[in-house]
């Protein structure tokens, strides 16, 4: 028997026939905890009715008490409740409905969706994103053309009002759904926690590499943790894991904040979470707070279209380093040591951008890079400019880059003012996974950015604590997980 199991309040809603899963009844999910002493199934509730203070609700409401990973969440009920909730989900929705009306997808009144697949062809990206707002089984978008987004409605279907083909259509994708990710089980002991590590095998700038998370995966089996791999496609499955690791790169308008957003709808414990993501990502933020707090950085101002440009060479001096608030890995950045470049830089930013930074520049051979994790120092790397360059990355044509060589030391030889400044950096971000950029002048150590997703590779930042290293963090999540737990028992 899978670790699936599918609740039901009468036999025929679903029948035992029907699927290969265990089908039981609510009423004994609800009374009958020892059933499932010492397992954590995947509770797929198909309950009539997920009203408040219903059987449905109640079975959700347990399942997450137990700890057991279900759908619907309660959250999702709520939210599903009344429209009022759910407005927010509404614009990117109606863009996907306009996309593929747009491509050809047939004029409907309403679209059914079970497991994230549409049942009307044409309508993928918006059975998708639908499912990403709301997990649940089978659900409705009605649509009407006089509303602002096009949307009228999103309503939760029960199984037992499905019939004839939608019916079929919906057992079809339970099917696919339930089949594949959970394996009948092994002889080797259930693993305590199952973590999923979103990787994209598109991205060119991913923090870890394949070989890393494999690494990871390996340290974490010898601790009881099953580690999995998900991709951008795998939202709506995200669910059925305790924990997520982000080694994609970060950014507020992509996929990563999606993930962070569920998992933290979920109360999963996640690396990185969307606050970090938000503090992180944006330059102006980290320099507004960095100086609050009184730590070092570079002479650094907040430029918009309005500001004198030739006033900031007499304030900050020559050459300029022009930054947009969100860049990352080195890139949208531009070295200015004239008028011109300066202006010919800032126009190109404010293309995307209301403000922009700019900084003094600061050249040194080596960049540090400590890493903190729960306000700990993890691990300490300085990484050397490329050849020929003034960044530790240099970005070429058609995506080239080349980079320096890299020194990994242990936390307790790396310089104590370098490892204190990035410790208090970090703390003012939060309590998750960070990795703290700074440099050595003359005149002390200054702050240049902390990273929400710091890059980790085994043979380079892992160089010193080599499983170690994966071993503290998998440690991170499972004591949030363990008192998470404590809570809900």
């Amino acid at each position: 028997m899978t670790d699936w199991v599918i609740l039901v309040e009468s036999a025929s809603d679903i029948s035992q026939a029907e699927t290969p899963h265990k089908v039981l009844k609510v009423a004994d999910y609800i009374t009958k905890p020892a059933l499932f002493a010492g397992r954590r199934p995947y509770i797929l509730n198909l309950c009539r009715s997920y009203a408040y203070q219903s059987e449905g609700y109640y079975a959700s409401l347990l399942a997450e008490a137990r700890g057991h990973r279900v759908s619907p969440s309660v959250q999702t009920m709520v939210e599903l409740s009344a429209k009022g909730l759910y407005n927010h989900a509404l614009p990117d929705l109606g863009e996907r409905l306009r996309e593929a009306r747009a491509k050809g997808a047939p004029e409907v009144e309403n679209l059914f969706v079970a497991f994230s697949r549409p049942e009307v062809p044409g309508y993928e990206r918006l059975a998708r994103e639908v499912s990403d707002w709301f997990r649940v089984p089978a659900l409705e978008v009605e649509f009407d053309p006089e509303t602002p987004n096009g949307i009228g409605r999103v309503r939760m279907v029960p199984p037992q009002k499905l019939k004839g083909e939608r019916r079929d259509f919906f057992l079809n994708a339970m099917a696919n759904y339930t089949s594949g990710r959970i394996s009948e089980p092994k002889s080797k002991a259930p693993a305590k926690w199952a973590l999923a590590v979103l990787v994209d095998p598109n991205d060119d700038t991913a923090p870890s590499k394949p070989a890393s998370i494999k690494r990871l995966a390996d340290v974490a089996a010898k601790m009881g943790v099953e580690v999995e791999t998900i991709d951008p496609s795998d939202l709506t499955s995200l669910a059925e894991f305790d924990a997520l690791f982000i080694r994609a790169t970060t950014q507020i308008d992509n996929y990563t904040y999606k993930f962070a957003r569920r998992a933290e709808q979920e109360g999963m414990p996640v690396i990185d979470d969307t606050h970090s993501m938000i503090r992180c990502t944006n330059k102006v933020y980290l320099k507004e707070i960095l100086e609050k707090a009184g730590l070092p950085i570079p002479r650094t101002e907040i430029l918009d279209e309005k500001s004198d440009l030739e006033a900031v060479f007499a304030r900050l001096g020559s050459p300029v380093i022009l930054k947009t608030p969100d860049g990352s890995f080195g890139s949208n950045m531009v070295k200015a040591t004239t008028l011109e470049e300066l202006k010919a830089g800032a126009k190109g930013m404010f293309d995307d951008t209301a403000l922009i930074i700019a900084q003094e520049f600061v050249p040194t051979k080596f960049d540090w890079r400590i890493g903190v994790l729960n306000g700990e120092p993890l691990y300490a790397c300085q990484y050397r400019m490329a050849r020929g360059h003034w960044q530790i990355v240099k970005h070429g044509p058609g995506g080239k880059t080349t980079e320096g060589g890299f020194t990994t030391f242990a936390v307790q030889d790396a310089p104590p003012e370098v490892v204190d400044a990035a410790v208090r950096a970090a703390s003012l971000i939060g309590a998750g996974l960070y990795g703290v950029d700074l440099k050595e002048t003359d005149k002390g150590v200054v702050i240049i950015e902390i990273n929400d997703n710091p890059s980790i590779d085994h043979d380079v930042e892992g160089a010193i604590l080599k499983d170690e290293l994966w071993r503290r963090i998998i440690s991170w999540f499972s004591t949030r997980l363990e008192q998470r737990m404590g809570r809900a028992v």
